[in-house]
């Protein structure tokens, strides 16, 4: 007897949302609008939205909810953060729980900070070396 052909797995429509802390400043909340919009061009078949922690409109909440009218199916919540902290070991984790309880048909993961990443110190080396241009 033959086995029956394999389906091919269906990949889910995947949305990317970048998450900063928000700020009282609108000048750093900017930043991560920008970010989300690079983001955007750099990936032109994902679905990708931009969320504050606190403070200021998008929270993670109506990100979700903005993704999801797009069509996605598959979340990935990617903190804009350089550190391991308080809020991308606790704080983070519990919200996308709290957001993930309310919309159990959609799958979420979460990345890690920014971290020491190789990219990181040639943008530290590029600011030092502008410097020494002054």
């Amino acid at each position: 007897m033959m086995a029956a052909p394999m389906s091919p797995r269906r990949s889910l429509r995947r949305a990317l949302i970048v998450i900063d802390h928000g700020s009282r400043q609108e000048a750093a909340n900017r930043l991560v609008v920008e970010v989300a919009a690079r983001v955007r061009t750099r990936r032109p078949g994902e679905i990708v939205e931009h969320a504050h922690m606190e403070m200021v409109s998008p929270t993670l909440e109506e990100a979700v909810v903005a993704c999801r009218e797009q069509g996605a199916e598959e979340i990935w919540v990617l903190p804009y953060f350089l550190a391991p902290g308080r809020h991308t070991r606790e704080t983070i984790p519990k919200d996308v729980a709290r957001v993930a309880a309310r919309h159990p048909d959609l799958a979420f993961k979460i990345a890690e900070p920014l971290g020491a990443d190789e990219k990181i110190v040639e943008v530290l080396l590029e600011r030092a070396e502008a410097l020494s241009e002054q």
